[in-house]
C-alpha cells in the first residue's frame, strides 16, 4: 500500500472511531433522560446533534477525497465504501436519538404516571448491538457482526411487546392517549437505532468478505 494512502486510511478509520463513540455516547444520554426524565440529558443531546452533522459531512468529504486521489482497490475501496455508509447511518442514529430526548422532555411536563413498559431490556439490547456493531467493525470481526444481526429479531419482538402494552393502555385509560404515544415513539426509535446498528454490522461483512448480504436469512440464524 502507498504511504499516503495507508496515511489518508489512518486519518479516516479514526475519525470514523470519534464519530462513532460519540454517537454511542449520545444514544446513553438520550436513554437515560428517558429513563429519568431528565431535561438537562435531554437539552446535551439536543446540543450534540450540530457536531455529529459537522463530523458527517467531514468523514464524506474525506472519503470522497481519498477516492479522488489515490484510487484505492480490494479492501482498501470496501472499508472506504463502508466508511461511507456508516457514517451515514451514524448521523441518523443521532437523529433519533435526538428524538427520543424529545420525547423525554415531553414526558417530563407530563403526569408522573408510571412507565407503561419497562425499556430497560429494551434499551440495553440496543445499546449493546451499537457498541458490538461498533467493535466489529474496528476489529474486522465478522463473528461480531453476524451476532449483531442475530440479535435485532430480540429488538423486534420487544417493539411489537411494547405496541401491544400501549394499545391496551390507551384503550383502559384513553385520556392519556398523549403520554403513551410518546412511548410508543421511544420504543420506535430505539427499534430504528437497532435496524441501523444491523446495517453496519451487514456493511463490516461486506468489507471483510466482500460479500453482500443484506436480505441472506441464513445470516439471522445462529
Amino acid at each position: 500500500m502507498p504511504k499516503h494512502l495507508g496515511n489518508a486510511l489512518k486519518s479516516l478509520k479514526n475519525n470514523l472511531l470519534t464519530l462513532m463513540e460519540y454517537t454511542e455516547t449520545t444514544v446513553e444520554m438520550a436513554v437515560e433522560a428517558l429513563e429519568n426524565k431528565d431535561q438537562a440529558k435531554a437539552n446535551e443531546v439536543f446540543n450534540s446533534d450540530d457536531e455529529i452533522d459537522e463530523m458527517e459531512v467531514a468523514i464524506e468529504e474525506e472519503c470522497l477525497q481519498i477516492l479522488a486521489l489515490h484510487q484505492p482497490v480490494a479492501i482498501d475501496l470496501r472499508f472506504i465504501i463502508t466508511a461511507l455508509k456508516v457514517n451515514n447511518d451514524l448521523e441518523r442514529i443521532g437523529d433519533l436519538a435526538v428524538n427520543i430526548s424529545e420525547r423525554a422532555l415531553a414526558l417530563s411536563k407530563m403526569d408522573d404516571h408510571e412507565s407503561p413498559f419497562n425499556f430497560t431490556i429494551m434499551a440495553a439490547k440496543t445499546k449493546e448491538m451499537l457498541k458490538n456493531a461498533i467493535d466489529s467493525l474496528m476489529s474486522k470481526d465478522t463473528a461480531l457482526a453476524k451476532k449483531v444481526c442475530q440479535d435485532d429479531d430480540e429488538v423486534d419482538t420487544i417493539n411489537r411487546e411494547v405496541y401491544q402494552i400501549i394499545y391496551e393502555g390507551v384503550k383502559t385509560h384513553p385520556e392519556r392517549i398523549e403520554f403513551y404515544l410518546q412511548y410508543l415513539s421511544c420504543s420506535r426509535h430505539l427499534e430504528r437505532i437497532a435496524d441501523y446498528a444491523t446495517n453496519i454490522a451487514e456493511d463490516v461483512i461486506y468489507m471483510v468478505e466482500g460479500e453482500i448480504v443484506r436480505h441472506s436469512p441464513d445470516l439471522y440464524k445462529d
